[in-house]
């Protein structure tokens, strides 16, 4: 009897912990559950150029910077969870600049995701904003062609700002973000990014794949995709272009 008793009662915080542990799943996992439509798409889209437009304008992301980059990756509200063993999860817009060097205008917006381990923010929240600026070109094909992992197959660090953007170092990926209305560079190191089939499909038809979006021609952006093309373009136009 007490063998039993001892063994039933060492597995009940076992059981409490899995048991609030699944709740926390669901209760991330439910947004995602809901059945997107295009307009939540353009909605995501749309809060991708508020927080470009902020970041920009507030000089969180240098210019010289920005000169340099291949693509973006904009992802607003990333949302943060963890019992033990934390991570994040969001999703937004890819735009590529033009031409076989990537330095001429961008592209129209291929929607990506955005999930793994806890991004390592300095500024708190449980929710953040976070841009990806994609430096290298084999990082770019990887991640139009699939999963690609922070820190494994591209090297990621904080993204540089103000007086420090001239010693940046040579990441593959700097990434920045915003929480609480405040701003950092932020390590997004064992994060996983790749397409969005789903979205892309629903914003374009046809089932285009991401490469197809931000790398051709023929596909063309929505009314929440231009007026963010138009947000880059205004801010790259005399850096590089």
């Amino acid at each position: 009897m007490l063998q039993t008793f001892n063994s039933n009662t060492a597995t009940r915080p076992r059981r409490v912990f899995l048991c609030i542990l699944a709740g926390a799943i669901a209760l991330f996992a439910a947004p995602s559950m809901r059945a997107a439509d295009k307009q939540d798409d353009e909605d995501t889209i749309g809060k991708a150029n508020v927080v470009i437009t902020s970041m920009l304008n507030g000089g969180t992301i240098p210019a010289a910077v920005l000169a340099k980059t291949k693509c973006i990756v904009i992802l607003p509200g990333v949302k943060k969870f963890g019992f033990g063993v934390g991570g994040s999860g969001g999703r937004g817009p890819m735009l590529c600049r033009g031409g076989e060097n990537y330095t001429g205008g961008w592209s129209t917006p291929a929607m990506m995701t955005f999930g793994g381990a806890s991004i390592g923010l300095q500024v708190g929240g449980s929710s953040s904003d976070v841009v990806l600026l994609v430096m290298d070109q084999k990082v770019v094909t990887e991640m139009l062609s699939g999963k690609t992992k922070m820190g494994t197959d591209a090297t990621a660090a904080a993204g540089p700002s103000g007086a420090s953007a001239a010693a940046a170092t040579d990441a593959q990926v700097y990434s920045y973000a915003r929480a609480k209305g405040l701003f950092a560079g932020v390590s997004v190191s064992g994060a996983d990014v790749s397409p969005d089939n789903d979205a892309n499909n629903r914003l374009y038809g046809n089932s285009p794949d991401a490469s197809s979006i931000v790398r051709g021609s023929s596909i063309h952006p929505t009314p929440a995709g231009q007026t963010l093309i138009s947000t880059l373009n205004s801010k790259t136009h005399t850096h590089g272009m």
